[in-house]
């Protein structure tokens, strides 16, 4: 299919060519009606098609029919003729990940965090309706702008519907972000996708994947090889950032992280991802803080307040709008500032306690809810971990104190 000649197509007008591969191509469309909405066409030709390329397309028709989620491209529509088969999609005008990484080299690891959120969002999607995607890549992956972009999973051309025991052996994907196993041994699981998940991540911080080679035989020698992923010493990752990477880029499948450890691993924190529900959470527990610090319940409103702004942070990165964002800004910093103001209170109380000989174990299980109390007052066990964390340091301190006295 000429570039420069876009097909026709009754309700739509076909515009710039946004991309193309094997046997499609996709292009920027306006719709004739509804408001002109912007939409993207794949538009596969039937000549180009074999029979591997036919199941590839029927399976990712039959995909996107069937999930909606923020973090996948939509399928709206699709559509045939004498010539081509159409794919009306979801428009993603911030191109896909990997251009947005080369623009700039590399990306800080507060920003690829926040991709791994959305990421792993939308495989948490796919993992609980048992579909893998197989062929993750940043190019498969688009951003919704450039100015506040969101990732769009996308191209279900290689998914298959693979429970967690289900095995395959016909080799998909790319091989730069392909697991070894699946050119090693050609025998391989859902956890396939984990192990792109891993090179992806290393892309983003380091700025090329870790199998990166000047030729296909040096790839493939990568691949086969059985030493370690070794990460970059610079730039500097969080240790939990580390810590994801290493368990992610296991050669060998079974030792490689779980879905289930990826999806709560410290560093993905799913449950304060950036999200609509963010500044709801974020207010709720700080009404509840408020009440408790009227109530004279310093340590309860400490742990509330504590757990508020881990909710706030992510609120702030989601918001959009500049005055809305520093009017919040500006209730945190607030927040902020009575939760150290109770910090202090807290601490000042625990001395005075033990000052008058109180010892610091039951300090300690006075800040604990009682048995079954929990509700009473007002603090689940949550709230009680949370509060037990944040004194821990101090109160282990004042007990060496004691028992050296």
């Amino acid at each position: 299919m000429a570039g420069w000649a876009p097909p026709q197509l009754e309700d739509f007008i076909l515009t710039e060519r946004l991309g193309s591969g094997t046997y499609a191509t996709v292009f920027k469309a306006y719709r004739k009606k509804n408001a002109r909405e912007v939409v993207a066409i794949k538009c596969v030709s039937k000549k180009n098609l074999n029979k591997a390329s036919v199941e590839n397309l029927l399976t990712e028709i039959e995909i996107l029919k069937t999930v909606r989620h923020p973090h996948i491209v939509e399928l709206k529509d699709f559509q045939w003729d004498k010539e081509y088969i159409y794919l009306i999609m979801e428009f993603c005008a911030g191109g896909d990940l990997s251009r947005f990484i080369h623009a700039r080299r590399i990306l800080p690891e507060k920003v690829a965090r926040i991709f791994l959120q959305q990421l792993a969002c939308a495989l948490k999607f796919l993992h609980d309706k048992n579909i893998s995607h197989l062929d993750l890549k940043p190019q498969n992956i688009l951003l919704s702008s450039l100015d506040k972009p969101h990732l769009k999973l996308a191209d279900f051309g290689f998914a298959q519907h693979m429970s967690p025991r289900d095995e395959k052996h016909v080799l998909r994907g790319s091989p730069l972000y392909m697991a070894p196993e699946m050119v090693c041994s050609r025998q391989y699981d859902a956890r396939v996708d984990l192990w792109s998940v891993g090179v992806i991540l290393y892309e983003t911080l380091f700025g090329q994947p870790p199998f990166a080679s000047k030729s296909f035989l040096e790839l493939e020698e990568k691949i086969r090889s059985n030493q370690p992923i070794e990460l970059p010493s610079r730039p500097r990752l969080s240790l939990e950032c580390r810590d994801l990477l290493q368990g992610l880029l296991k050669r060998d499948p079974k030792q490689r992280l779980s879905f289930q450890a990826f999806f709560t691993h410290p560093f993905v924190d799913m449950e304060h991802m950036p999200s609509a529900r963010s500044l709801d959470k974020a207010t709720s527990l700080v009404s509840e803080a408020v009440k408790k610090d009227q109530e004279g319940e310093a340590a309860a409103a400490l742990s509330l307040y504590s757990s508020a702004l881990e909710y706030f942070v992510p609120a702030l990165q989601y918001e959009t709008e500049a005055h809305r964002k520093e009017a919040l800004r500006s209730k945190v910093n607030e927040y902020v500032s009575r939760a150290e103001q109770l910090k202090a209170l807290v601490a000042s109380s625990n001395r005075a306690l033990l000052e008058q000989g109180c010892p610091a174990r039951e300090i300690l299980k006075g800040r604990l809810p009682e048995p079954g109390g929990g509700e009473e007052e007002g603090r689940d066990d949550h709230e009680a971990l949370a509060l037990y964390q944040q004194s821990l340091g101090e109160l282990l301190l004042m007990l060496a104190g004691e028992e050296g006295a």
